[in-house]
C-alpha cells in the first residue's frame, strides 16, 4: 500500500499523464515559479523579523510623545492634575 490506499504504480501513471498533458517544459516552469514563490516568503519572513527585532529598541510613540512635551516645557497630564488638587 502507498498513500492512503494509492499504489506507487497508480501514482507513476497519474505522473505519466500529467507529463503528457502538461509537458515537462511546463511542469519545470511551474516548479521555478513556486520556488521562487517560497524562497521569496521566507525572505519577507526573515526581514520582519529582524524589522521587529530592531523596533523593540526604539521607545514607543507615548514615551516619545512625553519626551517632546517636556522639551517643550509642556508639563504632563498628570503632574497638572497633582497641582490642581493641591
Amino acid at each position: 500500500m502507498g498513500l492512503g490506499g494509492i499504489s506507487i504504480w497508480q501514482l507513476l501513471i497519474i505522473l505519466a499523464i500529467v507529463i503528457m498533458l502538461f509537458g515537462t517544459k511546463r511542469l519545470r516552469g511551474l516548479g521555478s515559479d513556486l520556488g521562487g514563490a517560497i524562497k521569496g516568503f521566507k525572505k519577507s519572513m526573515q526581514d520582519e523579523d529582524t524589522a521587529t527585532g530592531s523596533a523593540g529598541d526604539e521607545p514607543d510613540a507615548d514615551t516619545h510623545a512625553s519626551e517632546e512635551r517636556t522639551k517643550n516645557g509642556d508639563k504632563p497630564a498628570q503632574e497638572d492634575d497633582d497641582q490642581r488638587h493641591a
